[in-house]
């Protein structure tokens, strides 16, 4: 009996963090012994925001290391780059038949980008959702380990699926948010100032990278106040948000002792704060050593790679071949 397909990716810019971990490589990890598993490294979506291309491949190759070193196993998953499958590109142009400008417009991430980033409304901006939708259904994947963030992609994934099988027939499911029963996890920055970013707000993100000094600057930073002036008072956001990136590194023994002295007005943040910083260093190090060692050998990176890029493409021109069949683009056989 086959195994259900989960498909995810990363993006190649950036360093991943603590958002990334917890929204959806712990996910990964878990999903390796139960299904069959496509991951990726996208730098096809990271071209959209025009990175350095000379730093394209260092950037793959990273991120490749720090998902295998947070416990990925290239044996038991396919692992590839996303422009090594350039069935996922004609399924792209596919689904674009079916995609309309004011949905695309209407998308929190394509909103934000082009506020941030006036100068660079591209097309493959807009089309993000798009190009993420091909790169899950190539796969005819049922489940997708997403951050809270990409519920809206996910959700137009679907939608691009429906219009496929009611206008061409029946090909795709309709991918789902998978995160072993428990909510979507949606790690915010240091400051409260929003999520955790590979690019933005650097000294408020927790990256796998950081190594421990830079791990106790960036917390002991982390926005707090002078505390609850009475018993049982009302906690700010920021403060929770303390309480809530604690809760994923440190024992719950902890969390629950910090809560109590909140709860008496008798907190002191700097000592949750050093507590915090020295639970995050030792659970960031350990990824971090490995990560380093991985990148030493790139050969063997690029091995995993193109075995992976293979299983992937074999998964994928299946898909592609009935697309095209139920589309009616097999005249030039």
């Amino acid at each position: 009996m086959s195994k259900p397909i989960v498909v995810s990716g990363i993006r190649s810019t950036g360093q991943l963090h603590l958002g990334n971990y917890f929204g959806a490589m712990r996910n990964y990890v878990r999903m390796q012994e139960e299904y069959e598993c496509y991951f990726f490294v996208a730098d096809w979506h990271a071209l959209t925001t025009h990175p350095d291309t000379k730093e394209l491949e260092n950037s793959v190759l990273g991120v490749l290391a720090e998902n295998i070193a947070a416990g990925l196993d290239p044996e038991k998953v396919t692992l590839y780059c996303q422009s090594a499958v350039p069935e996922i590109a004609e399924l792209y142009l596919l689904l674009n038949m079916l995609a309309y400008q004011g949905e695309l417009e209407k998308t929190t991430t394509f909103k934000d980008k082009a506020r941030n980033q006036p100068e660079n409304v591209n097309a493959g901006l807009l089309t993000y959702p798009v190009l993420m939708a091909a790169d899950i259904l190539i796969h005819r994947a049922l489940y997708v380990p997403v951050g809270k963030d990409q519920e809206q992609h996910l959700e137009m994934a679907r939608n691009f699926a429906q219009r496929f099988n009611h206008r061409y027939g029946e090909l795709f499911p309709g991918p789902q948010a998978f995160n072993f029963g428990a909510e979507l996890v949606k790690v915010p920055s240091l400051d409260g100032a929003g999520k955790m970013s590979k690019s933005e707000n650097q000294l408020a993100t927790l990256y796998l990278a950081d190594d421990d000094d830079l791990i106790r600057k960036k917390v002991m930073k982390a926005k707090t106040d002078s505390g609850p002036t009475e018993p049982n008072s009302e906690m700010p956001d920021y403060i929770r948000n303390i309480f809530g990136i604690m809760s994923l590194v440190s024992q719950e023994s902890t969390v629950e002792k910090f809560r109590s002295d909140f709860n008496n007005a008798s907190i002191r943040y700097g000592d949750m704060k050093k507590q915090l910083a020295e639970d995050m260093v030792a659970f960031i190090s350990p990824i971090r050593a490995r990560a380093q060692e991985l990148r030493r050998d790139t050969d063997g990176l690029r091995r995993i790679m193109e075995r992976g890029a293979e299983a992937a493409r074999e998964s994928a021109q299946r898909t592609i071949r009935e697309a095209r069949r139920l589309v009616g683009l097999e005249y030039l056989k």
